[in-house]
């Protein structure tokens, strides 16, 4: 299917909500297509995930308690017996859902703008915590295949999957930090969810530095045998600040 031309900035725009999980109808069926064929559009997506992990990172889910939904159709007033208005409840609370996911997006984008452009003032003689950091990881064929997010305040490693890894019974993906020395050294294996978290070794964490790589292969269940990768790598990507 031919799509029509978009401008750069739609683009950009698109790459934004794609990586929120907000698109629906054509919009996601057009930029499933692009992420598809379109190189510097996966980028772009990978580097709006890259933007948005730090944010995730601070909020916990919470789930909306069972009483919730009863409560805003009892204050829309609609009488559960008149199967007319069950219909107009529907269409408004699909309304007000569209418009929350909407209002999260914008939350978003906003917070974004906010620690993009707005610059950080410490107060005198305080300590400055250690930079966060993010890394796209890729190959020129796959475009980006996972975003990591290293907190060192936390010790944390975040990882999210554009798609998750593949399921191998005979193989485990291996991560692996290679630092100044070009020596590589183990972080552990790879689940196939869509989100992982790690904790990292106190010191390991000291490779973990910016212009360090991550990079993931292929290995026999439980990990490379000799402590070095074996097998093909499949994404690799440098630590930046975010």
């Amino acid at each position: 299917m031919t799509l029509p031309p978009i401008s750069t900035d739609e683009r950009e725009q698109l790459a934004a909500e794609l990586a929120l999980g907000v698109l629906q109808g054509e919009d996601l069926v057009r930029a499933r297509s692009l992420y598809a064929a379109d190189t510097q559009f996966r980028s772009s997506v990978g580097e709006w995930l890259g933007r948005f992990a730090p944010l995730l990172e601070e909020v916990e889910p919470v789930e909306p308690g069972p009483q919730v939904w009863p409560s805003i159709e009892r204050r829309l007033g609609a009488p559960a017996a008149a199967n007319d208005n069950v219909q107009s409840i529907r269409r408004k609370l699909s309304l007000w859902r569209g418009i929350a996911v909407g209002a999260s997006a914008l939350a978003a984008s906003l917070a974004v703008v906010v620690l993009t452009r707005a610059p950080e003032v410490a107060p005198p003689f305080a300590a400055q915590a250690p930079p966060s950091m993010v890394a796209m990881l890729g190959d020129e064929r796959t475009g980006g295949l996972l975003v990591a997010s290293w907190q060192p305040a936390q010790n944390s490693l975040r990882l999210s999957a554009a798609t998750p890894l593949p399921g191998d019974p005979a193989h485990s993906h291996e991560l692996w930090v290679i630092p100044a020395d070009g020596t590589p050294r183990s972080l552990g294996t790879l689940a196939t969810a869509a989100k992982m978290q790690m904790r990292v070794d106190r010191q390991l964490s000291r490779q973990l530095q910016e212009g360090a790589t991550l990079a993931v292969s292929v290995e026999p269940v439980g990990g490379s045998p000799t402590g070095l990768p074996t097998g093909p790598v499949i994404a690799s990507g440098k630590l930046e600040r975010a």
